[in-house]
């Protein structure tokens, strides 16, 4: 399964696309841990001390949020899915 990262995400991770071994029937929060484990320099920015996601990243499963009206980290993956995470997003 792949993880799509963007802007210093991707540079912290050293890849703007991050392969882990997770798979159907696998959680997000499986997926997460190790993308987390093969990225450790992501650690610091997308988790917080209490190893809770930032707020203010944007974690999405095939679009969505998946902690709004969803299954969070408990959310099981199908063999298709797609995973992204984002840092804020400003602009004007």
């Amino acid at each position: 399964m792949e993880w799509r990262l963007f802007a210093n995400l991707a540079e912290a991770a050293g890849t703007k696309r991050a392969e882990v071994d997770a798979a159907a029937g696998d959680t997000l929060g499986d997926a997460f841990e190790q993308l987390l484990g093969g990225h450790p320099d992501l650690e610091p920015i997308v988790v917080d001390a209490d190893g809770d996601l930032r707020e203010h990243i944007r974690l999405l499963h095939n679009g969505d949020d998946p902690f709004t009206g969803g299954e969070g980290f408990d959310t099981v993956l199908e063999t298709d899915d797609q995973l992204a995470l984002f840092p804020p997003v400003s602009g004007g």
